[in-house]
């Protein structure tokens, strides 16, 4: 899949590249840094709104050669504005942007941007031969200076046109400049795009700064004349309107209050309207205006309370009024106004354009109140996904605190900026969706949560935000949850007492005949056994699984690996010690064994060297690191039922190591899956969702599992054209498409029909039924992925019964879903309608970015068949 960045959309800083990936790579040079902050720093950062929802975030700038590099990605496609900071000793700041630039921001001269391109930020990307934008200088009436705004003309503007052209009026609010406007709402690229779409009225829009002491006489006496007498614009009504940000919305509803009748159409972002408004009054704007319509951010929005206030002002006065609804998705950033810019641009002068709010808009009906100084412990999780960090007194003289997470885009590490509260430090951030782990950094030093007295045996804390993303991740109902006690034994090996996180599923049965398969999972170089528990949420994905019943009941023992001999340690120690006190197995069939990291080099040791202990490998971001053991290739293949390889993208730097790994054993004839690159660093991001991949495919009987190929071809040509061939047989479905839908190219075809036949006795199934699951694999090009949540269904029964129902449908990333990189069920029956012989389909459903690259894509979808209570 092309990655969303692409290299026409960098800003001319040049220390900044993008990677072929996709990644933007920032590379400052040593000596020029000391050159201009006049010494050597402590520390370097890239600051800029690069964090979760546009959060202002750092990012460490590590020295390494001459240089600071450091890099972020893939980024989302959207405008980015970013400053480097250097820190000293003293905890003082100094930040610049390359010198070689021009000033990009008025309003923030240290600052430069950049803009990602992609289908979803197209309405506000360049367009050919758009409007003219030039600078329009007037003599301000109020400071008696000379002061500028920038004026929009659409294409093809006549100056001597009979009829003159309506006018729209921008303010911006107190802190920004009139150039802010274009520089960071890119106004122009949000009309041109307007304008060739045929969705905006035939307008002038004038882009101003009216603050001082007299607002009102600056627009009306100095902005609006200017543009009169410079421009053929209207001077009615029905011909003005104006809108403005914060500030500029004030001035523009103050004007709506003292001179009703002089603008036909109001707009206010984040605005405020101080004092009431009279009955003669709101008669008199509902006579003279056409249209007052409101917009506002989320909580974290500074004018959400008193853009609720305006509302309660507008409803008791009788004022007719559009809102907007509330912008879930941000807060009163240039997110939230560019938006509401295009969204109002595309309205006025318009006699059709609707009175509601946008959809996913929500209401306003009260105040929002934050959580109380001093009464957070734990971070403070709202409805909405807002959530709020707050530290105790300890860090009362401290100069600089952060909250550094791994909330950076693919799950990358980033510090976002507290704010000083009394004698406590406080952030209130979001949307966030998902799982993350955190710690302080105070002052330049990392301090975990004081206030997490539950995960003590690793450095951070848990955040977990239940939302549309990481439903794996998710804790399920108390009663539904497997067990996780705490193993304790002696060690030979590290003469010691050790212990392990062990987990039982639900129902565990001690006494069960058949002993429970058993998985081994390891721990990474610097972790301990807490890890997979504290922070990879392995109980959660377990739990999950169980509850889908989309596993084979296992117990799942995470020791400590650290340790000299790795496998003497387990194989002589820990596994005789689990067997002891779990109902488990002791042979190749019943027993896994998977690692990360160093973890993944342990278990990689202990698989080769140990041929027929292990049927079953998964090794996540990690290789042969140190020296490769002696082993017996077909030992090791006799008794190998799955051994799969996972790595992240080429950001984990044991990349390599598992490309060497994988080079081995097809040198070895060493049977292996390479499960494709998992878009991500050297993280629990990456190696959470390897565990969700592994794990279905653990102890799974060959006989009731089959693979259907999947071939997806992007062929040469400027739009992109997917085809994509099903086979189980050899024969082929190609889906119909592609449709575009704006945001992706959708195709679309059939399963091949899957048939299950049941003729067990009702000795043999009891009180079983059965299910099938189908869970898809990433797309792979070589050098591209498109992954498996681009991949979704709509189950369908053949053969309908009583008893026998199909699963549920399985939407596209793209169409909101998570498609079917998490196992889906097909279908289901009960012991009355499992009986017999049903035939199932499914329609099939791909949906990639409308920019994904040319190239033959194969992956597998894996069709499971089991028996469920």
């Amino acid at each position: 899949m092309a990655p969303a960045a692409a290299a026409e959309g960098v800003s001319p800083d040049p220390w900044v590249s993008v990677t072929p990936e996709g990644y933007h790579r920032f590379t400052v040079p040593q000596a020029e840094v000391e050159q201009i902050v006049g010494s050597r720093p402590a520390v370097m950062e890239l600051q800029g709104n690069i964090g979760p929802s546009g959060t202002w975030s750092d990012l460490a700038m590590d020295p390494s050669g001459t240089d600071y590099p450091t890099q972020v990605g893939i980024l989302e496609p959207g405008l980015y504005y970013y400053q480097y900071t250097a820190t000293f000793e003293d905890r003082t700041k100094k930040s610049f942007r390359n010198p070689s630039t021009e000033v990009a921001v008025t309003s923030h001269p240290t600052w430069n941007t950049f803009f990602v391109p992609g289908p979803q930020v197209q309405w506000m990307s360049d367009v050919a031969n758009g409007g003219d934008v030039a600078e329009l200088a007037y003599d301000s009436p109020v400071a008696d200076d000379e002061r500028t705004t920038l004026v929009w003309t659409p294409p093809g503007y006549d100056a001597e046109r009979a009829d003159a052209y309506p006018v729209l009026y921008l303010l911006a609010d107190g802190t920004q400049s009139a150039q802010e406007w274009a520089e960071l709402g890119r106004a122009p690229q949000v009309l041109d795009n307007l304008a060739a779409e045929g969705r905006l009225a035939d307008m002038v829009v004038v882009m101003a700064d009216v603050r001082g002491a007299d607002p009102r006489t600056e627009l009306l006496d100095g902005v609006v004349a200017a543009a009169r007498d410079a421009y053929n614009v209207a001077d009615d009504a029905a011909g003005q309107a104006v809108a403005g940000i914060g500030d500029g919305a004030h001035h523009a509803l103050t004007v709506l209050r003292t001179d009703p009748g002089v603008f036909g159409e109001v707009g206010s972002f984040s605005g405020r309207l101080t004092g009431s408004i009279s009955a003669t009054t709101a008669r008199e704007i509902n006579e003279g205006t056409d249209r007052l319509r409101v917009y506002v951010g989320n909580v974290l929005d500074p004018a959400y309370n008193q853009t609720h206030d305006l509302l309660r002002t507008l409803e008791r006065a009788g004022v007719d009024h559009e809102f907007d609804g509330v912008d879930p998705d941000s807060g009163g950033t240039w997110d939230t106004w560019r938006e509401g810019l295009r969204d109002f641009a595309s309205r006025v002068f318009q006699d059709d354009a609707g009175h509601g709010p946008r959809e996913g808009h929500r209401p306003l009906d009260e105040k929002y109140t934050p959580p109380a100084t001093g009464s957070i412990t734990t971070p403070h999780v709202d409805d909405d996904g807002i959530v709020t960090f707050e530290t105790g007194t300890q860090f009362a003289d401290a100069k600089d605190v952060t909250v550094w997470a791994n909330w950076a885009p693919n799950g990358a590490w980033f510090r976002v900026p507290m704010t000083k509260v009394g004698d406590r430090w406080r952030l209130s951030m979001g949307p966030l969706d998902g799982f993350y782990y955190y710690r302080y950094v105070v002052d330049g030093v990392d301090v975990k949560d004081p206030e997490d007295k539950v995960n003590t045996l690793t450095g951070v804390s848990p955040l977990f935000v239940p939302g549309e993303t990481d439903r794996m991740l998710a804790d399920v109902p108390a009663d539904e949850r497997g067990e996780v006690s705490v193993l304790t034994y002696d060690s030979k090996v590290a003469n010691e007492e050790r212990k392990a996180y062990v987990w039982t599923p639900k129902g565990y049965d001690p006494n069960r005949a058949e002993p429970y398969p058993v998985l081994y999972l390891n721990h990474g170089g610097g972790q301990n056994y807490g890890d997979w528990v504290e922070v990879g949420r392995a109980p959660q994905i377990l739990d999950n699984y169980m509850r889908d019943g989309a596993i084979v009941p296992m117990v799942v023992v995470m020791g400590n690996g650290n340790s000299p001999d790795f496998p003497a340690e387990l194989m002589e120690n820990l596994a005789p010690a689990a067997r002891a006190q779990y109902n488990i197995a002791d042979d190749a069939a019943g027993q896994a064994i998977a690692g990360l990291s160093m973890g993944a080099m342990n278990t990689l040791n202990t698989w080769l060297t140990r041929p027929g202990q292990f049927g079953w490998m998964g090794a996540f971001s990690g290789g042969l690191f140190f020296n490769t053991p002696q082993f017996d290739p077909a030992a090791v293949n006799a008794e190998t039922r799955l051994a799969r390889v996972y790595t992240g993208d080429k950001t984990d730097f044991t990349y390599q190591a598992t490309m060497d790994l994988l080079n081995l054993l097809e040198t070895n004839g060493i049977h292996h899956e390479f499960a494709g690159v998992t878009q991500g660093p050297h993280g629990f991001d990456v190696w959470s969702k390897n565990l969700v991949d592994l794990l279905p495919r653990l102890f799974r009987d060959p006989q009731t599992t089959q693979g259907v190929e999947l071939r997806a071809v992007v062929p040469e040509g400027e739009d992109g054209v997917l085809a994509l061939s099903v086979a189980d047989d050899g024969s082929g479905v190609t889906l119909d498409g592609p449709q575009n839908t704006g945001t992706a190219l959708r195709f679309r075809g059939q399963l091949p029909t899957v048939t299950v036949t049941d003729s067990r006795s009702v000795t043999q199934a009891g009180v079983t039924g059965w299910a099938v699951t189908g869970q898809a694999y990433s797309f792979d090009s070589g050098s591209r992925l498109l992954d498996a949540k681009h991949l979704g269904w709509t189950p369908r029964i053949e053969t309908p019964r009583a008893g026998l129902v199909a699963g549920d449908a399985r939407a596209t990333a793209l169409d909101g879903g998570e498609g079917l990189v998490v196992p889906g069920r097909l279908a289901s029956a009960t012991p009355e309608g499992r009986v017999g012989s049903a035939t199932i389909g499914a329609d099939l459903v791909l949906d990639v970015p409308v920019d994904t690259r040319p190239g033959e894509y194969t992956g597998t979808l894996s069709l499971s068949l089991f028996p469920v209570d």
